[in-house]
């Protein structure tokens, strides 16, 4: 990828146009290639690689729509933004109906011109490197399925692989849905015990009796019910790892118990009166503060310190937004293969969504709104229209939008709202649209709504 802010191929038939509008783009940063018609353009496609085309709608032979048609039907996602003169607006809209990016008019704005540009070929690249995932998902960054990319994630990563090289406990702390169990697995797998089992145990989902029958196992006669002699999970898991998800969920009698097996590398048996050697290593998990926990009484002191040798903390998703892009390609890839879809990535807007929500559910939230959006949406790119009401409630709150509006509405509709909706505002009316105040009077004059 260029170190340019962009790769733009100019389509119009009139050459001063393509002067002036090469020359403004090319003076903030961007590389530049014209033609003059449609044709041409559909055959450079494959050589120029652009990030984003912008085509004058009217054109000699295949119109503009034309070679939208022409890219949609070779399955490029490169955005197309079409100029068009103010009566021909409906036509416009309509083509962003049919996968249009979106639509200028004539005489251009250069402001609108450079901000739509750019929102263009950030989705491109965004598509081009979070959504294909060829060259960020390679083995060192996914360590079993854990993906991302942000500097925090960078130095898990790097823990994990020097953790695993010892036989340490280790302790990971973290909100639920953040991805625990997989930094556990990858610690067994990048390790020594790769051979031997990993035995995933929750803690918090067994009561006490039935839990220190799982743990420990039990002998025949030892409890009403205790049909047989039942060996525990620690013993099965000899020589690989027990992953103890909710540690903070264990009772005083259970810790007292787990306390006395990490010191002495024992077990005994419910019921049982010989002690069992067993060689496993504990990695343990908590959405607690246990600290907090050791000084309300809840959980013991000697315990913590016995389980916290490393401690590995998973951030939320909210305190690394960078991995989110990343994140939602690689579960849109997974959902694609398992519902038989090909959605090639989600649209800007959808995206913006998801990098401004603070997903309290994290990882485990997000996995859940990518496999709604892809058994929900028929098209190829995911919309907001298949979001989950809460995450388009909350955007549609912070700028005051009602939820009712659609991206692909007449622009007309759009700035009477928000005109309407500030007292015909123009600044507060353009923050509201995300535009600055010059292209909301630009727009007003076009669509005759400025005050003489």
């Amino acid at each position: 990828m260029n170190n340019n802010k962009g790769t733009i191929l100019l389509v119009d038939d009139e050459v001063n146009i393509l002067k002036v509008l090469s020359a403004i783009l090319k003076k903030n940063g961007y590389d530049v290639h014209t033609s003059k018609s449609a044709e041409e353009a559909a055959d450079r496609i494959s050589k120029v690689h652009p990030d984003a085309v912008i085509s004058d709608y009217r054109l000699p032979g295949m119109s503009g729509a034309g070679l939208l048609d022409v890219l949609k039907g070779k399955g490029s996602q490169v955005p197309v933004i079409l100029l068009t003169a103010y009566g021909s607006i409906e036509k416009a809209v309509d083509a962003m109906r049919k996968g249009a990016f979106n639509y200028l008019t004539k005489p251009v704005n250069t402001d609108e011109l450079l901000t739509v540009t750019r929102e263009a070929v950030e989705k491109h690249r965004l598509l081009l490197e979070n959504i294909s995932l060829k060259s960020q998902l390679r083995e060192r960054n996914s360590f079993k399925n854990i993906i991302g990319k942000s500097h925090v994630m960078q130095d898990i990563f790097n823990l994990i692989e020097t953790v695993s090289k010892s036989n340490s406990n280790v302790l990971i702390t973290g909100e639920s849905g953040t991805g625990k169990e997989l930094v556990a697995r990858a610690i067994h797998y990048e390790s020594a015990r790769t051979n031997g089992k990993f035995i995933p145990i929750d803690c918090a989902a067994l009561p006490e009796e039935l839990l220190e029958s799982e743990l420990f196992g039990h002998e025949r006669g030892a409890f009403t019910g205790a049909y047989q002699q039942k060996t525990g999970q620690i013993e099965i898991a000899g020589g690989g790892t027990v992953f103890l998800d909710e540690i903070g969920e264990l009772s005083p009698n259970i810790q007292k118990k787990f306390l006395r097996f990490l010191q002495e590398r024992e077990i005994l048996r419910v019921g049982g009166k010989n002690r069992i050697k067993v060689d496993v290593r504990i990695i343990a998990a908590t959405n607690r503060d246990l600290e907090s926990e050791i000084k309300k009484g809840n959980f013991r002191e000697d315990l913590f310190y016995r389980l916290n040798v490393v401690t590995i903390y998973v951030p939320p998703l909210r305190e690394r937004k960078d991995d989110i892009p990343i994140l939602a390609g690689h579960l849109l890839n997974k959902f694609n293969k398992a519902n038989n879809k090909a959605i090639t990535g989600l649209d800007s807007e959808a995206m913006r969504m998801f990098m401004e929500y603070d997903w309290p559910g994290n990882v485990r939230e997000l996995e859940n709104v990518i496999e709604r959006a892809v058994v929900l949406c028929p098209a190829d790119v995911i919309t907001t229209r298949y979001l989950p009401r809460s995450i388009r409630e909350i955007h549609a709150a912070d700028r005051n939008i009602p939820e009712e509006f659609n991206l692909i509405e007449t622009e007309k509709r759009l700035l009477l709202s928000a005109l309407e909706k500030t007292s015909w505002n123009q600044t507060r009316a353009a923050e509201i649209l995300g535009i600055s105040r010059k292209q909301l009077r630009t727009k007003m004059k076009h669509h005759g709504l400025l005050p003489e």
